[in-house]
């Protein structure tokens, strides 16, 4: 084995970005207080082909250093969009066919890695402030809730890492 070089790695340019194929999935921030978080999902999201990125509530927007910071450009190759409330999104996602999911430890929530998505299926993920999680009002608002297995101390993870691990879990569901 060889670590593979920068130019090896078979790279598509912004433009090129722009023109694949995404997997049917957006990405909801809701009132996120970190931007060094706020571009780690940016750069996830393009990692694993997400469609788009809603930044609400007090969740910052680029252009914001920050986020760049972690970002690494990713915020110019996500389509993104910054809507003020949450609450007036999710109807608008719900009538344009999408499932939402809320990233939540409640009740009745659904094992992540056991959750099924159907072929053409459209899902709006939606991740919460890193104290307060998912708004109870939003939870109200959405199809299910998906929880991340953990067995250790914290059973709490960053949002950011949060968010890695469930759009792996979805681009692996969809492709």
């Amino acid at each position: 084995m060889k670590k593979l070089k920068l130019e090896e790695l078979g790279r598509i340019s912004v433009e090129e970005f722009k023109e694949t194929e995404k997997i049917p999935v957006v990405i909801l921030m809701d009132n996120i207080r970190s931007a060094h978080n706020i571009g780690s999902v940016f750069r996830t999201a393009d990692a694993f082909l997400m469609e788009k990125i809603y930044l609400c509530g007090i969740t910052a927007t680029p252009p914001n250093k920050e986020i760049r910071k972690t970002a690494l450009g990713a915020t110019e190759s996500v389509d993104w969009e910054y809507v003020e409330d949450i609450h007036e999104l999710i109807p608008q996602l719900k009538n344009n066919g999408f499932k939402i999911l809320s990233i939540e430890q409640v009740d009745g929530s659904q094992n992540l890695m056991e959750f099924q998505v159907q072929p053409n299926e459209k899902i709006a993920i939606v991740l919460g402030n890193e104290v307060e999680g998912v708004q109870q009002s939003v939870i109200n608002m959405s199809d299910a809730c998906l929880e991340i297995p953990q067995d250790g101390t914290k059973h709490s993870l960053n949002v950011s890492v949060c968010a890695g691990i469930v759009m792996w879990e979805f681009f692996r569901k969809f492709k």
